[in-house]
């Protein structure tokens, strides 16, 4: 419970203002896809730091950790960018809404990424 609520405050501060970010780009005119896949990098690269300092505590191998994190993080940039195509792009929803709660699906999805799979602590996956 300690590490979900770590990586819950970080992701609300890091993803409160990579949101902004979201929103004032896009509403200078920039597409919501290429405003997501800008705002998507800062907040993937703020997040590895927090994460693995402060949420996880991992102290494994730093070029594994980072190779698993970029594969969790392509994943999750995917299910965002699919969810603006579908929900935005098909269906006609407001892409602000829509990136919200992206946001907090993808976090989720990351969460059980982080925890499982990206900054595990075992010598045995290394």
């Amino acid at each position: 419970m300690q590490q979900f609520f770590r990586y819950g405050l970080i992701g609300i501060i890091s993803n409160l203002t990579v949101y902004c970010l979201y929103l004032l780009i896009t509403h200078l005119g920039l597409p919501s896809k290429i405003a997501m896949t800008c705002t998507y990098v800062v907040g993937a690269f703020i997040g590895f730091f927090g994460n693995k300092n402060l949420t996880f505590s991992y102290t494994g191998k730093a070029v594994s950790a980072s190779i698993r994190y970029v594969m969790a993080q392509l994943s999750g940039y995917l299910l965002n960018l699919i969810a603006l195509f579908i929900f935005v792009d098909r269906l006609g929803y407001s892409h602000q809404w829509v990136q919200a709660a992206a946001i907090i699906a993808v976090a989720g999805f990351l969460f059980l990424a982080h925890k499982h799979y990206v900054f595990r602590n075992d010598t045995s996956h290394s």
